[in-house]
């Protein structure tokens, strides 16, 4: 199973979400994809296989992984601080990869139904998840 885990700004997020990925399922291959080259330095640092940086390399291999995970805000226009392109939030959304979104609520949107759930707890969750997806392969 390969998965792409996309992030932005400083790649906090991501860099939490591969450090996980990496301790539960080390022989995961886990692509760092970042708008920048400072987040996908930190998740390369975290235990990324390989990354790549900016708009062309997310248009380019979301669609050559399995599974995609992220924030929500990666499919959102100019979320993440204006870092997610159009093009971007449509090449992920488009993706026929499966997509495991944490859903952090900031700015002006909120997920109705959702409570709010401190960040490690979330990534807990997904990890959880990816780990029952990699075992059923």
């Amino acid at each position: 199973m390969r998965i792409a885990v996309i992030d932005g700004q400083g790649g906090g997020i991501g860099k939490h979400i591969v450090e996980q990925l990496r301790k539960r399922i080390p022989e995961l291959e886990i692509l760092a994809l970042g708008t920048n080259a400072l987040a996908t330095g930190a998740m390369l640092r975290a235990g990324a296989t390989e990354g790549a940086s900016g708009e062309s390399a997310i248009f380019y291999n979301v669609e050559r992984v399995d599974l995609i995970v992220g924030s929500a805000a990666i499919i959102m226009v100019y979320g993440l601080l204006g870092e997610i392109t159009p093009t971007m939030a449509s090449a992920i959304s488009d993706s026929n990869a499966d997509k495991l979104l944490l859903p952090i609520q900031r700015g002006n949107i909120q997920f109705v139904g959702v409570p709010r759930t401190p960040l490690p707890h979330l990534i807990e969750a997904l990890v959880l998840e990816v780990e029952q997806r990699f075992k059923a392969n």
